[in-house]
């Protein structure tokens, strides 16, 4: 196991090709500014960030040929962490959680921008970003996929699982961390790797009893992340007693019937609501 552990920062960087390896100051305080930084640099298979929070370094690891240094950090400054190369918006550096609250110094680097909104790529008919139009539920991509996900287990069909389970991978990596509130920013730090983990390993597979296996704590995670949040439509949580060999399992959905995702027609009414997010 120990060999493992001291392996696995190698392991990790051997899935990025074309590797470059960085280091760069990068502002935060704690434990908390370390997940937030990391995060925002992660992009699974092209880019990682492992940072000191007493040197404040960070080691950046990415594919050359598929992304820079450049625009990893200014992913970083959008989520509220000043660098060598940017500083965050006002309103990211205020976003943070409390203890987060590094001293701002560095003058020298430019404040980066967030996407102007007009006619442009990703505008919706009215001429508003996408981003914008979602700006009051900033989690309301992960949620129509994640009921795609669910619909198509309720109806046992591993090959609409899948392709909606890839849908909520984009969607889980589309995430603007600036737009969560403190606490909902601190149940993503805590539910981001998992999410994707359990979407990625959906996707990958149209065995709908693997698929759901994955599902049931996709679910669970799901369930902290919009709970610490305000959803703008209400969230259903339901449970149903026999799934897991009678351990029992959650989901979310859209709507007060009960659709029983663990085992579609077969027990298609099996479960009751527990509690409506609102």
């Amino acid at each position: 196991m120990a060999i493992t552990l001291l392996l696995s920062p190698f392991l990790s960087q051997a899935e990025i090709k074309n590797v470059t390896t960085v280091n760069v100051k990068i502002s935060g305080s704690c434990n908390i500014c370390e997940e937030g930084i990391e995060a925002a640099a992660f992009q699974k298979n092209i880019s990682q960030a492992n940072w000191d929070d007493k040197t404040q370094i960070a080691s950046v690891s990415y594919d050359s040929k598929r992304t820079s240094l450049d625009a990893i950090l200014k992913k970083v400054a959008l989520a509220g962490f000043d660098n060598e190369s940017y500083l965050a918006p006002d309103d990211a550096y205020a976003k943070l959680a409390g203890c987060c609250r590094y001293k701002r110094t560095d003058k020298d680097a430019s404040v980066v921008q967030k996407p102007a909104h007009g006619h442009q790529h990703g505008t919706d008919m009215t001429g508003n970003s996408k981003a914008e139009t979602e700006s009051s539920d900033p989690l309301k991509p992960l949620l129509d996929a994640y009921y795609s996900i669910k619909d198509a287990l309720v109806n046992s069909d591993g090959n609409a699982a899948a392709a909606s389970a890839a849908h909520l991978v984009k969607a889980i990596k589309a995430v603007q961390m600036t737009a969560l509130g403190n606490e909902q920013h601190m149940v993503w730090m805590k539910v981001m790797k998992d999410l994707d983990f359990d979407a990625d390993h959906i996707s990958e597979t149209k065995d709908v009893g693997h698929q759901r296996d994955h599902f049931s704590s996709l679910s669970e995670n799901m369930y902290k992340l919009i709970k610490a949040g305000k959803p703008s439509q209400a969230v259903y949580y339901q449970h149903c007693p026999m799934a897991k060999e009678g351990i029992g399992a959650n989901w979310l959905s859209q709507v007060a019937a009960i659709k029983n995702p663990y085992y579609g027609a077969q027990m298609l009414n099996c479960g009751k609501t527990t509690e409506m997010i609102k």
